[in-house]
Parts: structure tokens; C-alpha cells; sequence
């Protein structure tokens, strides 16, 4: 009897994934630990590994189709072992089927009006209503197949005219992520000026993020201005050495990554979380970095950051934004962050009210750097490199007295930053 492979939880908080690409078909001879298939879910994309050494059978799932945690996407014919190998496949086997039972009876009714991109524009190509199909998939799913069928059989089910005209908001929505080619296949209002874009599996994740701070975290802000004109000169100094040197451009960030981390082990009630009834300080720094792609926002963790040096924080910098550009961020990758950092002043920004990545204390945006007029305390004016730093704060967590001596901390460590008071390497 062939073993069922279901798909795993990869993620605290993660109940689905797409199969975006099989990367073994029936026949194949795998072993353990082996991957089966790229996926992709809300937060992190993936390979799926193999539990067992034996030969693929039959590929239940589709590619692009989402399937929710424990229900079953392929099935392997295992290699003979020992009995107590054979008892144990069993046991996983029968452990993994109730498990798969009672998500699938949980989500079945929602799937039924969930769509992967695939069947969604296949549907849009060819003017079928999908809420008039019935289903062959899992829990009443729609697959690619079933439309495949429909389209064959040329009685293809379209939706009557009230229903053409309805809302944007009344029109199916995919639940995963969407290519520019996707987008514009999007359905479009009956004026022909609105279209409706399917939410990608990230972005959802972001949005449900950003609501549960907003509802859990009373926000309180606070905003400081920093003259960075010694930094800028000292920077302007050594970037070519450093580029030549490390292979890595030195960018304003590192110093302001240093400066932060300092003050949080300076001031350890910022570096902590809500958690319940009480308050967790955390000894060691985990520094979040908000880093975004043209449509989504992911938040990287440096782990140990207080240990680095200015040229470990651009090596450590790199490396992430690196990790997202090629989409090879893990899961690990993005947990255990004390507090996060968030440049805005890349796109030109110069105020903003950054939301609270949850449970973490605060967030602290760093803005772009400008030249401004300054009155100086001889009260000569001068044009000097300025720069706002904006932080959002938990009130549950923090108050203004220790905020302020924080933010002060930082400012005083950017503005005496020169040639001969920072080390860089």
C-alpha cells in the first residue's frame, strides 16, 4: 500500500502552501530528506523534503494549487526496511491521515471558494464562473483539471449579467501570490476603469501583521533630528577603500545599525516584548531589518548583532537583501528579531510613523539624510547633513522617560561618529 505524503507545517502561524514546481514525478526513486517539490506560503518560500526513501507513485496535488497543511500531495511506495520501520511509516502514516482529516473538515468549506492563480485565470481566459463549478479537489476545490474538462466538453458555465456587473468587492479573490502577466488578466469593471488584483499570499500576511499590531499595540511616537555632517564627511572618506577592500559597498545603514545597537544595550527596556502579563528585556540583540521588493515587505533577522563591528553589519546587511532579491529567505531567517529597523529615507522620505512589528517594543525608521540650514549654538548658520529618526513605541511596554534617553543616546553616538572615534573593521 502506497504511503501518503502530506503537506508540512512550514511555520508557526502557517496553514496552506502553493506547489509552485514538483521537482520529481511518478517513477522517480527518491531518498530521505530528498526535496519533492518547491512551495511557496504566506511568509517564507521553501522545498519540501521527503520523509521516506522509496519510489513516487502519483502526484496528487497540481502545481499551483494550495494545499492546506497535513492534506496530502503525493504518494511513495517505500523501500523495504525492518518490521519496525514498516510499523513506524504506519504509525506516521495513520497520525499524519487524522491530522489531515481534521484540517481538511475545518477548511472545506472554505476552499471551495478559494482559487490558485492557475484555475483563476484559466477561468478568466475562458469566461467561466467559478461559482457555478463543482469541484474534484480536495474539500470541494477547484483544480485546473475540472476547468480543463469544461473547457474540453465546450458547456462552459457563465455567470448571468447582475452578476458581470457586481463590485470589484463581490468578485473572487486568489489567495496567492501574482505575476505582472496575471495582473493583467485581472478582472475589469463593466466601465472598463477599475481592475481587481488578486492578493498575494505576502501580502496578506502583511496586512493581518499590521492590523493585529495596530489593534493590540497602543502606539505612541516620538521624533528627533540628527546632525550626521561628520559622518557623512568620514563615510564620503572611506567608502572607495572599503568597496575596494571588501568586495561591498559601505552604505550610511551600518552606522546607524552601530548606533542603535549600542543604545539598546545601553537602555535594555527597549530591546524587550509584551508578552501577556508581563514584560521580557532580552540580553542578546536581534536586530530586525525591514528590507522591501517592488510589492512586498520582509523583515530579516541579524542574529547577535551586538557582536558585530561596522564591517560585520554591511557584511550581515548584504547578505539579507541578497537573500531577498533571490527569494531564498527561510523561515528562520525572519524569527526571533528584538527590534527592528526600518530605512525609510531610501525613497527619499523625511517624516513617517512606522508600525510596530509585534510583540517587539518599538521600530525606529531612519530617514533621508538632507541639507538643511542649521543655527548653530554660536548662532551661526551653516548648511549641515541632517537626518530625522522616527520611532513608534508599545506604551504597554515603554514610556516617554526612557524613549527619550534612548533616542538621545542615539543621536549623540551618529553626531560624534568620525575618523577618530569609529573602528570600522
Amino acid at each position: 500500500m502506497a504511503t501518503e505524503i502530506t503537506m508540512p507545517q512550514l511555520g508557526e502561524s502557517v496553514t496552506e502552501g502553493t506547489i509552485t514546481k514538483w521537482l520529481v514525478k511518478p517513477g522517480d526513486q527518491v531518498n530521505k530528506y530528498d526535496p519533492l517539490a518547491e512551495v511557496m506560503t504566506d511568509k517564507v518560500n521553501a522545498e519540501i523534503p521527503s520523509s521516506y526513501s522509496g519510489t513516487i507513485k502519483e502526484l496528487i496535488a497540481e502545481e499551483d494549487e494550495t494545499i492546506a497543511v497535513g492534506e496530502i500531495i503525493c504518494k511513495m511506495d517505500l523501500e523495504d526496511s525492518n518490521s519496525e520501520q514498516s510499523n513506524e511509516t504506519k504509525e506516521t502514516t495513520k497520525e499524519e491521515q487524522q491530522e489531515s482529516s481534521q484540517i481538511s473538515n475545518s477548511v472545506e468549506e472554505d476552499n471551495k471558494k478559494r482559487y490558485s492563480p492557475a484555475v483563476l485565470r484559466l477561468a478568466q481566459e475562458n469566461d467561466i464562473d467559478l461559482t457555478q463549478v463543482n469541484g474534484s479537489g480536495r474539500g470541494g476545490r477547484i483544480t485546473r483539471k475540472d476547468l480543463q474538462a469544461i473547457i474540453a466538453s465546450g458547456d462552459r458555465p457563465k455567470a448571468p449579467e447582475a452578476a458581470q456587473e457586481a463590485k470589484p468587492a463581490d468578485m473572487p479573490v486568489a489567495d496567492e501570490g501574482i505575476t505582472k502577466s496575471q495582473a493583467s488578466q485581472a478582472p475589469i469593471s463593466s466601465d472598463g476603469r477599475t481592475e481587481v488584483i488578486p492578493v498575494s499570499g505576502v501580502r496578506k500576511a502583511i496586512a493581518q501583521n499590521m492590523v493585529k499590531s495596530k489593534h493590540e499595540a497602543p502606539h505612541a511616537w516620538m521624533m528627533i533630528e540628527v546632525d550626521v555632517t561628520d559622518l557623512v564627511r568620514f563615510r564620503e572618506k572611506v567608502k572607495n577603500e572599503f568597496l575596494e577592500k571588501e568586495g561591498m559597498k559601505l552604505t550610511f545603514l551600518p552606522f546607524f545599525m552601530k548606533a542603535t545597537i549600542d543604545a539598546l544595550k545601553k537602555y535594555p527596556e527597549v530591546n524587550a516584548k509584551w508578552d501577556g502579563d508581563k514584560i521580557i528585556r532580552h540580553k542578546d540583540v536581534h536586530l530586525s531589518m525591514a528590507v522591501a521588493t517592488e510589492n512586498e515587505l520582509f523583515v530579516p533577522v541579524i542574529r547577535h548583532a551586538d557582536e558585530k563591528n561596522i564591517k560585520g553589519l554591511a557584511r550581515e546587511l548584504t547578505t539579507i537583501s541578497q537573500k531577498v532579491r533571490s527569494n531564498s529567505l527561510k523561515q528562520e531567517d525572519m524569527q526571533g528579531g528584538t527590534f527592528t529597523l526600518n530605512n525609510t529615507g531610501s525613497f527619499g522620505s523625511i517624516q513617517s510613523q512606522p508600525i510596530i512589528n509585534t510583540p517587539q517594543a518599538a521600530i525606529l525608521s531612519v530617514e533621508s539624510i538632507v541639507k538643511r540650514p542649521v543655527v548653530l549654538d554660536n548662532d551661526a548658520i551653516a548648511v549641515r547633513h541632517m537626518v530625522n529618526l522616527c520611532m513608534s513605541l508599545d506604551h504597554r511596554v515603554l514610556d516617554g522617560l526612557i524613549s527619550g534617553k534612548f533616542m538621545a543616546q542615539i543621536k549623540q553616538s551618529l553626531e560624534n561618529m568620525n575618523e577618530n572615534t569609529v573602528t570600522i573593521y
